[in-house]
């Protein structure tokens, strides 16, 4: 394979939207894409609410749209989807994405909302690493995927299963129902067989990635936010989480999704493969983030990657699950957010100039 490129920018609010169209123009996204078809844009609502660097961002929505329809693309809707812990219209409403697609003619649709799409069986060609022995009955995905460009909007973060997460993580929600946390045991080849099947049902795969606050720790929703005022871009899915995750301070090749994603051809995750494009110094920034965890993310880990694991079934494929939702839901949304998040995110709105910037946005 061709080395594959991935271009890196810093960029200011006040330039942010052109610096969008010029990082997607650097990256090749008009020869990624193709014209005569939908694009969807699949964006990423780690938490419905408001929390820097866990969530897609206004700016990133805007200039990302404005780069499709500057290059022609531009029969666009953004598909939401919903998680077992997060809402998919609070998501959009906290975040301001529905102002940003009202102002550029973007239609919303739902995954899980069958008046939007249908979940289907589909039969991958590729052979799956994990996805086959986890649905047994049969791999779903939705309808309206099928023969249609995607473009993930990821942000630079740090996930407490993943290492990193960014645009192949961001497979995870759109192609996966709500049944998606059966395989957290096994993430990682989980995120490798999604891109397989991206490769066979899309038109086109680009993704641009927001880096202007990106967040440490225990990700991707209890975050240590820092700002770092980078976007990337790429249409190889695995080298711009390469490159980000490098960035971030870790070794993609150490991090597994990554790692088996190159070593089964599907991109490129090894850095001497990868050409970095636009501002090819800020790659090699190393910014020591770490891997945290909380209560959340702690009990999952000790339930998908202990010996009590054998009780998954019994767990999470019951209603006993809930027990765990109603858990998860307080513990975030009723107790971490309104003790601690709230002033980081106060902070960031009065100090930031990236929140200073997200308030200038309709709500």
């Amino acid at each position: 394979m061709d080395k594959s490129k991935v271009a890196v920018l810093r960029t200011t609010p006040q330039t942010v939207l052109e610096d969008y169209h010029r990082l997607c123009q650097l990256a090749g996204m008009k020869q990624a894409l193709d014209s005569s078809t939908t694009t969807i844009i699949k964006d990423n609502i780690s938490w419905h609410l408001l929390y820097p660097a866990a969530n897609t961002t206004p700016w990133q929505l805007e200039g990302t749209i404005r780069a499709l329809k500057a290059e022609g693309i531009d029969d666009l809707v953004c598909v939401h989807n919903k998680t077992v812990v997060t809402i998919a219209d609070l998501g959009d409403r906290y975040n301001k994405y529905g102002p940003v697609l009202s102002k550029y003619g973007v239609p919303k649709k739902y995954n899980f909302r069958p008046e939007d799409m249908t979940w289907v069986r589909y039969q991958p060609k590729a052979k799956m690493l994990v996805l086959d022995k986890i649905f047994r009955e049969g791999i779903s995905i939705p309808d309206y995927f099928m023969g249609k460009n995607i473009v993930h909007l990821p942000t630079v973060k740090a996930h407490s299963y993943t290492v990193t997460t960014g645009a192949m993580k961001n497979a995870f929600g759109g192609l996966l129902n709500v049944n998606r946390h059966y395989t957290h045991t096994w993430i990682h080849d989980t995120l490798v067989d999604l891109l397989a099947i991206q490769k066979e049902i899309h038109s086109g795969v680009f993704a641009t990635m927001d880096g202007t606050t990106a967040g440490s720790g225990a990700g991707p929703r209890t975050l240590v936010p820092y700002q770092k005022d980078v976007i990337l871009a790429s249409a190889d899915q695995v080298a711009i989480d390469a490159v980000a995750a490098a960035m971030m301070g870790f070794d993609p090749l150490a991090i597994q999704y990554i790692a088996h994603a190159n070593e089964l051809g599907l991109g490129h995750g090894n850095l001497r493969d990868i050409e970095v494009v636009g501002m090819p110094e800020l790659a090699d920034e190393r910014w020591g983030f770490r891997v945290g965890v909380n209560l959340g993310t702690g009990t999952g880990m000790l339930l998908w990657r202990t010996p009590l694991r054998v009780f998954q079934n019994l767990l999470f494929h019951t209603p006993i699950v809930n027990l765990f939702i109603f858990a998860s839901e307080t513990f975030h949304d009723r107790l971490w957010y309104p003790l601690r998040g709230r002033r980081v995110v106060d902070q960031w709105l009065r100090e930031s100039p990236w929140g200073q910037l997200f308030q200038g946005y309709p709500a």
